[in-house]
């Protein structure tokens, strides 16, 4: 058996449906190409029918990814297989992913079927996935909670029919270590073509074992691993892939397996997906949490001073953490920010060096000193602030009475090419700028959430602010970045009305395809 375990990142699709906002699709292009640099084996990126968005955030991806094998997800239906044919039809290589339902409880209350008619289903989703590609993975949901022998049926069935990757999912987090990877043994003892797929996991963490339970299988013989970074995900999030990657790199000597993870690229990942995604990483987070190289107790810090390896089984610098302490100014040219850039392990074509140059000048000139955080925010930021959105904040003055409660806002707003003057008031700065924005761009939206933190450290420190803000029934997260407040929750609003802008583009878009087929059709 190989001793290569391939990497299936779902932080696109199973983390993506934990986030209170959908993301975009340039945001979700920048954490696919992340993932690429990261390398990973396959990525799942959606699941085209659910909405035009998705389908056109998998077909974008699609198009752009080339070291890694891009798949979407699909119930065991043709119509959701067409979409996901359809969205990854632009792709060099890819894989479809089809599921249905096998435990009692699931098949009996949700799908409302006898166990055999859903064998079918299967096996019909396979074959018909088959027509667009070799490549066909096939999950049995609920794989934890299903009875031995419908499960070793239906795999045997699923590829027989066709299916090379066969994923067992522990769905609700359920089994715990020695029972899992006794499921996946038992698979391999019983079902006579097993050697003619892949065997993968998937495990939720519901009682904090998705980790253990995925070690467990590929232990005994499984040889994918289905996680997310940061371990995001439905509920309590899925297995995370910064740990399985790092425990098979770092355990190599007992368990004798590895993977095409560049570890120096998970750091980086961790924060982008993070900052993207508006999920704060604990500090106590194995790998990349901020005090995963913290050591504080005297003894630990003697032995570290000593030998690091006393208390570091790992480097920092072994998943791209560099410490650095280098003054960056504003009489610091653009060689000083490029090789910092490198130290951190940014590429040349991750960014672009003189549109950070003239944001790093101008944070520079307010903060005094700049840091390697400093940097990396502008960094996540730089999708979110470019100049070719269709609203561009071009001015914004508050006056407020601190004693009256009482601030008015005046801002100026670039929508389309023109510009667009309106003041408000409010109960405050932020209430009053809000107000100015709707005004402004005569589009009023619901803000459900509302979260300002610090980026640095000192009173210099950037502010971010992280909103999530509903329109027409749908959540949209907002993120700004200043030394002001203020500045940095317009910044964050106006990138909301961005993300509407664009849905409404998609949605029009899709409304024009259904009236030309209606229209070919009469």
């Amino acid at each position: 058996m190989s001793d290569k375990v391939f990497i299936f990142d779902t932080t696109l699709r199973d983390g993506e449906q934990a986030l209170a906002a959908s993301l975009s699709v340039k945001d979700k292009l920048q954490i696919a190409l992340a993932l690429e640099r990261l390398g990973v084996d396959i990525m799942e990126v959606g699941f085209p029918v659910s909405s035009p968005g998705d389908f056109e955030s998998v077909q974008t991806i699609a198009r752009t990814i080339k070291n890694s094998r891009v798949c979407a997800l699909s119930r065991a239906l043709e119509k959701d297989i067409d979409a996901a044919a359809q969205a990854l039809a632009v792709a060099e290589q890819f894989r479809i992913h089809t599921f249905i339902s096998t435990s009692n409880i699931h098949v009996e209350s949700k799908l409302k079927r006898s166990f055999d008619q859903v064998l079918e289903m299967a096996v019909g989703a396979v074959k018909y996935a088959r027509r667009f590609t070799d490549d066909v993975e096939f999950s049995c949901e609920d794989a934890g909670r299903t009875p031995i022998d419908n499960l070793c049926r239906m795999v045997e069935a699923a590829i027989t029919a066709g299916a090379r990757t066969i994923n067992i999912p522990d769905t609700v987090g359920y089994t715990i270590p020695n029972e899992f990877g006794g499921i996946i043994q038992t698979l391999f003892n019983r079902v006579p073509n097993i050697d003619q797929a892949v065997i993968s996991v998937h495990c939720h963490d519901d009682l904090g074992l998705s980790v253990a339970n995925s070690i467990a299988a590929v232990q005994q013989g499984a040889r994918q691993i289905e996680c997310t970074v940061n371990g995001i995900g439905e509920r309590a999030g899925n297995c995370s892939l910064e740990e399985i990657a790092m425990i098979l790199a770092t355990r190599k000597d007992f368990l004798g397996l590895e993977t095409s993870i560049n570890a120096k690229e998970i750091y980086r990942t961790s924060a982008l997906v993070s900052q993207i995604c508006n999920m704060p990483v604990q500090p106590n987070k194995a790998i990349v949490g901020s005090n995963a190289f913290t050591h504080s107790s005297g003894i630990h810090q003697d032995g570290m001073l000593k030998a690091k390896n006393t208390y570091e089984i790992m480097t920092p610098e072994s998943i791209g953490l560099n410490r650095n302490n280098l003054n960056m100014t504003s009489r610091s040219g653009r060689h000083v920010i490029k090789h910092r850039m490198q130290e951190m392990g940014y590429g040349e074509n991750d960014y672009s060096l003189d549109v950070l140059y003239d944001k790093f000048l101008k944070l520079a000139d307010k903060k005094g000193q700049v840091f390697d955080y400093d940097l990396e925010a502008l960094v996540f930021m730089e999708g979110k602030i470019e100049g070719d959105e269709y609203y561009q904040m071009e001015q914004l003055a508050i006056a407020s009475d601190s004693i009256k409660g009482e601030a008015s806002a005046t801002v100026q707003l670039n929508i389309g090419g023109e510009s667009v003057n309106a003041t408000a008031s409010g109960n405050g700065p932020v209430d009053a700028a809000y107000h100015a924005i709707a005004k402004a761009s005569g589009t009023e939206v619901n803000i459900n959430s509302y979260k300002l933190s610090a980026k640095g450290e000192g009173q210099d420190a950037l502010g971010q602010v992280d909103i999530t803000a509903r329109y027409r029934g749908q959540n949209f997260h907002g993120v700004g970045l200043a030394t002001d407040v203020v500045e940095a929750s317009a910044s964050a609003l106006v990138y909301v009305m961005n993300l509407i802008h664009r849905a409404d583009q998609v949605a029009d878009q899709k409304q024009k395809i259904m009236e030309k087929k209606e229209l070919g059709g009469v």
